[in-house]
């Protein structure tokens, strides 16, 4: 089993070398897409030597990082893709417990969630990211007869072969409202594992009009609302200067 861990990154500076050393402990294929950056970040990343690395001359979007990932995994002979973040909210240290999913050779998305054991979480997300999680999430279980509980979480292990299936165009933050319904239709196999809740820094922002919490669920909805009702759409989401997606 060939296993790439992925890590989308956009003006990460402050973290990117010590998540990458952790990473590191548990795994040695790294990928990073750098989205854009313009802190340095890339810069910082083409001197290492020790991982694989995508560039995006412009920001394109949180969701195009991930396509990247899996045309990446697939075109190198990769079984499964680990994507995570790059700001500390996703511990390496949870990378075991996805492999051992992974070897059961059970599932084909294994979808970490924060909201299965709060009990150790750091911090809080702010409330209208967790309320947007919480209609998405509940939307999605009324509309596929799941029980997932965090629909956002981008700690995720993906079968390779499963995602070549999905034919994913979503660039932006709005990328599993895409994911989630195609995964439905091509009836993947998916279970959710715990990851802990941290959030260090409540003052993130998506950037332009996706900061206002009423027009990014009501973005998410004409996505989820279109990925129902019509083929995917070439067309490109809202332009996004965020860092991290997760709701």
């Amino acid at each position: 089993m060939r296993l790439l861990i992925a890590i989308p990154v956009f003006n990460e500076l402050k973290y990117v070398d010590h998540v990458l050393d952790k990473v590191k402990r548990f795994h040695s294929d790294i990928l990073v897409i750098d989205d854009g950056s313009s802190d340095g970040t890339g810069e910082l990343l083409a001197k290492r030597d020790d991982i694989k690395l995508i560039r995006h001359a412009v920001n394109r979007g949180y969701g195009q990082s991930l396509i990247d990932a899996f045309e990446y995994a697939d075109a190198h002979g990769y079984d499964w893709v680990i994507t995570m973040d790059c700001d500390e909210q996703h511990e390496p240290e949870m990378i075991p417990g996805f492999i051992r999913e992974i070897k059961t050779n059970e599932w084909d998305v294994i979808s970490g969630s924060r909201y299965m054991d709060t009990s150790g979480a750091k911090g809080l997300p702010p409330g209208d990211r967790r309320a947007i999680n919480a209609t998405i999430t509940a939307t999605i279980n009324g509309l596929f007869k799941w029980n997932l509980t965090d629909a956002f979480c981008g700690f995720k292990a993906h079968r390779t072969s499963a995602m070549k299936r999905l034919h994913l165009d979503e660039t932006g933050y709005a990328f599993p409202l895409q994911f989630w319904p195609r995964a439905a239709r091509e009836n993947l196999r998916i279970t959710e594992i715990p990851v802990r809740l941290i959030y260090n820094d409540p003052n993130r922002y998506f950037g332009g009009q996706l900061d206002d919490a009423s027009i990014r669920l009501k973005h998410y909805l004409d996505v989820l609302n279109r990925e129902l009702q019509t083929p995917p759409s070439p067309e490109p989401a809202l332009a996004e200067e965020c860092c991290c997606g997760c709701e």
